[in-house]
């Protein structure tokens, strides 16, 4: 599985950006996170979601200002980050580990695909 995260860029705080990761073949049975890393700090798990969906998890740092979606028939996981804050500013990238359990997986490790990451820079 190839993964692709796209999406980065500048913006100001209390902006958006909806980050995506394709995949290139199905997500099926895969549960998906989004993890970021800021320069000096340790790798962060923002969002996961289970394959079929219905689960999702949010860190603490972002709950109620990213949502984490998919779309199975393009292959593709969402992250819609609103009220973006600088301390949000970070290379994201996003994982997958078969799941067929329908678990949502929440580590920052020990995934079986990673994708390139895409930046974000939260700046005014």
């Amino acid at each position: 599985v190839q993964l692709q995260a796209s999406g980065g860029g500048l913006v100001q705080p209390g902006g958006s950006l909806r980050l995506s990761c394709s995949a290139s073949v199905g997500f099926h049975y895969y549960s998906v996170e989004w993890v970021r890393q800021a320069p000096g700090k340790e790798r962060e798990v923002v969002a996961a979601i289970n394959w079929s969906g219905g689960g999702t998890k949010y860190a603490d740092s972002v709950k109620g200002r990213f949502t984490i979606s998919r779309d199975d028939r393009k292959n593709t996981v969402y992250l819609q980050m609103n009220n973006l804050k600088p301390e949000d500013t970070a290379l994201y990238y996003c994982a997958v580990d078969h799941a067929p359990n329908d678990e949502v997986i929440f580590r920052s490790y020990d995934m079986d695909y990673w994708g390139e990451g895409t930046l974000v820079t939260v700046s005014s």
